[in-house]
């Protein structure tokens, strides 16, 4: 017998060992995380008005998503910045105008930080199951913190306000602003994870992908399931509301050197529409809205003033509510909305609780003359107190001025206190032909929905308009004309589950935002002891 030798064994297949890292590629993977961070800033930045891209939001926290998985907390902190210059450089380029380029950046990248400390928080709890809850809880917690720090806070710019129509709208009647901007960024983060676990794995059909899924589809039912829920009809009935835009002579800062001119406007429209009532042109109103500042004179102080308001409330025949600066009795000045009966003059009065800092008062002044002298143009204002709500001819109107309408609390308490309507007396006229009035529509547009009333807007020089409580525009003005609305407008009562609740939405977002990271650190703890 012939012997036979055994086949030899294949030797072991090894994969390669990597090679190092050319230039190209490191410079390629610190470049594109950022780029792509930038980018989803700039998504967000283009998805608010007044473009009407609403759904560019969730694409935007998708990127975002994304590129912050998985990532170390430092790394998060920088792409977060990174993304927050992307939206709030852009966003926010209105504060600019007239003062130069120094406040406007300051105040981006102010806000910036914030968003730098939420994409920490995101990275940090990336690696949880259901990351996305988790994640959008703490983007959730970084908007409640600049709402409220520093100087009473900044909410300019929450996610809620990009959205003024669409899908995910009718969120904002169920649980405000929070439960709102909460499901954007939810179906956001859902979307990454998707797409991160496909890449990973083109055929994955896992549990997790089925509850990524899942995740992403939620907020966008859950929208499309409260829109019956939205508030549109009267339940108290009708008023028929004049909403009066004036005009002013000049654009910016110095629209003020004209003080005068800007009260002769606003009686000069309220004559010609009085006109109009007469000749049968117009229907009579029950109550005439005036924007802030349409009388930058004290009527108190100065009998000319008042002459001329009062001539006005008696040609039209109604009472008006008039946007005034004026002083105290312990000498500061107020922006006061006051309550004009045409045939008592003036009585009930509100005055404005939250003031814009670096505007109408300046903290810290003598810190930040350092950097520009352009502080001392900031007022001196002193805040009101409590919320007030005028009987104006049998209908409660809610004043909210201006700025204010960004901060949930203000507007929530104007409601409760009995407003059947909401009007948001502004003056746009120190940024000139900026996005700032339209951002600011669209502020109004989402407390329409949230509070289930309607919402009159009257501006200096626009755009002021007539918000129906479905938050869909009924009437507006163009920017920088002299015009009139008239608008028979509903009268509601009842509160929606938003005005009930309250604050509550918001902390317990918060709440899973910070359970996500306790998780996290309860994690870690346990395998160091481990």
């Amino acid at each position: 017998m012939t012997a036979t030798t055994a086949p030899s064994e294949a030797p072991e297949q090894t994969a390669p060992l990597p090679g190092p890292e050319t230039r190209a590629e490191r410079i390629r993977r610190r470049l594109v995380p950022g780029g792509a961070a930038v980018l989803a800033g700039v998504l967000l930045y283009l998805s608010f008005a007044p473009r009407e891209l609403w759904w560019l939001a969730p694409f935007a926290f998708a990127v975002l998503g994304f590129v912050l998985h998985g990532r170390r907390p430092k790394s998060g902190f920088g792409l977060g910045l990174l993304m927050g210059l992307g939206y709030f450089l852009p966003l926010l380029s209105w504060t600019g105008v007239d003062v130069g380029p120094l406040p406007w950046i300051a105040l981006a990248v102010a806000e910036t930080l914030f968003v730098g400390l939420t994409g920490l928080g995101i990275a940090f709890v990336s690696r949880l199951p259901a990351w996305p809850v988790w994640a959008a809880g703490v983007w959730i917690a970084g908007e409640a913190a600049r709402a409220r720090f520093p100087f009473e806070g900044f909410p300019w710019g929450k996610v809620a306000f990009s959205q003024p129509s669409g899908l995910f709208l009718p969120l904002a009647s169920l649980g405000g602003t929070p439960l709102l901007g909460f499901a954007v960024v939810l179906c956001g983060f859902g979307l990454a994870d998707v797409v991160r676990r496909l890449k990973a794995d083109p055929r994955a059909r896992d549990r997790a992908l089925v509850a990524s899924a899942a995740l992403t589809v939620a907020p966008v039912v859950a929208g499309a399931a409260a829109m019956p829920l939205v508030a549109t009809g009267a339940e108290n009935g009708t008023a028929t509301v004049a909403v009066i835009q004036g005009n002013v002579p000049r654009m910016g800062l110095d629209f003020n050197a004209q003080r005068r001119a800007v009260l002769d406007h606003h009686v000069r429209e309220t004559l010609r529409l009085a006109a109009d009532v007469k000749a049968g042109k117009a229907k009579q109103p029950d109550l005439v809205l005036w924007p802030e500042n349409s009388s930058d004179i004290d009527p108190y102080a100065n009998a000319d003033a008042y002459e001329v308001i009062d001539k006005a409330a008696k040609a039209i025949k109604a009472p008006v509510s008039v946007g005034a600066v004026v002083t105290g009795k312990d000498g500061k000045p107020r922006n006061r909305q006051i309550l004009w009966d045409p045939r008592t003059g003036p009585g009930a009065t509100y005055d404005k609780r939250h003031l814009q800092p670096f505007g109408e008062y300046m903290p810290y002044r003598s810190f930040f003359r350092v950097f520009s002298s352009d502080v001392d143009r900031a007022g001196m204002f002193e805040p009101g107190t409590k919320p007030a709500v005028f009987d104006m001819a049998g209908t409660g109107i809610g004043p909210v001025t201006c700025y204010e309408a960004a901060f949930d609390d203000v507007v929530r308490d104007q409601v409760r206190e009995g407003a059947e309507i909401l009007s948001v007396p502004s003056n746009n006229a120190t940024f000139e032909r900026s996005q700032m009035t339209y951002q600011q529509l669209a502020i109004d547009r989402v407390r329409a929905v949230e509070h289930g009333r309607a919402v009159m807007v009257p501006v200096t020089s626009g755009v002021s308009a007539v918000i129906r409580p479905d938050g869909s525009i009924a009437q507006r003005t163009g920017m920088f004309t002299a015009e009139s609305l008239v608008a028979d407008v509903p009268k509601r009562t009842s509160l929606t589950p938003a005005t009930r609740a309250g604050v509550w939405p918001e902390v317990v977002l918060v709440l899973a935002g910070a359970a996500g990271v306790g998780w996290v650190i309860a994690r870690r703890r346990a395998k160091a002891a481990g």
